[in-house]
């Protein structure tokens, strides 16, 4: 059984994992199921032979992605501190990385609404570059809403779609809309797409919950992965929905930030196309 440490309010609990992350384990409405997803025996090894843990819930890494750097081990005790709505979840450095990470989590007083402020401090005897990537696995049966650019640029480009070797384009479970594109996560062969993504949020539905989270897209940021600030993975087991913050070289001892805001709205009608997803996000107020 994984120790918690719990944060709520009238509408929403949150459990935050004391002996591995720093990791959100759940998230859910008062007396709902967990809409994160639950990995306690997911596993994979790591070219030294080291096992990584995903777990389950919401963490960060380091990007770009690396078989080492950014599977830095979680298994350790974190240290948490508790002041009303606000829980600090810090780790200590990793050994890999030199890297020490933390979670701020402000829970709203009474909306189910909360600030995560992810931090990465370079406690290693020199420089590093590294972008901050903060990683949201979510249950399957599902839909993910991404979306798009809307931009008006006349002859010149407005969006960047970026896809991975294992992405098969042609799948019946993407809908490749032009203000939305919608990922249903039914237990899938792995998917992944990125994008470039100005409006800043993503969305996933499940069970007529709308889980939202929303990020600041930084104009000409260096972004990872063909410039993409945003991203989406599914597989048979989970789905996830990822923001980053753009390339940065930290000199020793210097931190970067990135910041997530979540929502969670229930009684929210299945998201079949994109006219019912722009009905859905013009009530919630997503722009």
């Amino acid at each position: 059984m994984v120790e918690t440490v719990t944060l709520e309010n009238e509408n929403l609990s949150l459990q935050v994992a004391c002996m591995f992350g720093p990791r959100i384990v759940s998230a859910c409405h008062q007396g709902g199921a967990n809409l994160l997803a639950e990995l306690p025996e997911v596993v994979t090894e790591r070219p030294d032979g080291k096992l990584y843990h995903f777990y389950g819930g919401h963490r960060l890494w380091l990007a770009p992605e690396d078989p080492i750097r950014s599977y830095g081990l979680d298994d350790m005790e974190m240290e948490i501190t508790q002041t009303g709505n606000n829980l600090l979840v810090r780790k200590p450095v990793e050994p890999e990385t030199g890297i020490g990470k933390s979670l701020q989590i402000t829970l709203a007083d009474a909306e189910a609404k909360l600030t995560i402020t992810h931090s990465l401090v370079n406690l290693s005897p020199g420089s590093v570059s590294c972008a901050p990537w903060a990683i949201t696995q979510l249950r399957t049966g599902g839909v993910a809403i991404l979306p798009q650019v809307l931009a008006q640029t006349e002859l010149l480009p407005n969006r960047t779609l970026v896809l991975w070797p294992y992405a098969d384009i042609s799948s019946s479970q993407v809908s490749w809309g032009n203000r939305f594109i919608l990922v249903r996560s039914e237990k899938q062969p792995p998917f992944k797409v990125g994008f470039m993504n100005p409006r800043g949020w993503l969305g996933y539905w499940l069970d007529g919950t709308l889980f939202y989270k929303r990020s600041i897209f930084k104009e000409g940021g260096d972004y990872v992965d063909f410039g993409s600030s945003s991203e989406c993975y599914c597989n048979q087991q989970f789905i996830e929905l990822e923001t980053l913050g753009p390339m940065v070289t930290l000199a020793v001892g210097e931190s970067v930030t990135h910041t997530e805001l979540w929502g969670f709205q229930d009684n929210v009608e299945y998201p079949k196309d994109e006219d019912t997803v722009q009905s859905i996000v013009d009530e919630i107020g997503l722009e």
